[in-house]
């Protein structure tokens, strides 16, 4: 039986944009909260255009990218077409040192409760407080004036 990837146990908020040719174009996919693979960019999350275009079909729909696509990318990552070279070279040099990197990773950025805190909170409470202020601007103006 093959070990569970290093992967498993990790939890990551995804955030997908769908291009105006979805669904034959491939949506653009990035981790939110930080990930050792060698398809995805470190600083933005972002995953590797090719990776998804290669496995892309327009009969797939976002349950694919979720069900099946992102496992795939994180038991098969593929490091010869890296986003993060460090990775890709760690990965084909030490594997087991690139397993204890992904755990690493997991373990800091990657718990549960990393994912339910991510920085989108922030962006649905400033959306949230905008329209209190758009609602209750009206009742100050009011009141405001003695």
């Amino acid at each position: 039986m093959s070990s569970p990837s290093p992967y498993h146990g990790g939890v990551w908020r995804i955030r997908v944009e769908l291009p105006d040719a979805y669904p034959y174009k491939s949506p653009s996919i990035g981790f939110i909260n930080k990930i050792y693979h060698p398809n995805v960019d470190e600083m933005s999350g972002s995953v590797c255009l090719d990776v998804i275009n290669q496995t892309w079909s327009p009969m797939f729909d976002l349950v694919n990218v979720f069900e099946v696509f992102l496992p795939q990318l994180l038991l098969y990552p593929n490091p010869s077409d890296p986003l993060n070279g460090e990775a890709a070279a760690l990965m084909m040099r030490d594997r087991a040192a690139y397993d204890q990197r992904v755990k690493e990773y997991c373990e800091k950025y990657a718990k549960p409760e990393d994912a339910g805190a991510a920085p989108e909170e922030k962006s649905s409470d400033e959306e949230l407080s905008e329209d209190e202020y758009a609602s209750s601007d009206e009742a100050m103006v009011g009141e405001a004036d003695p």
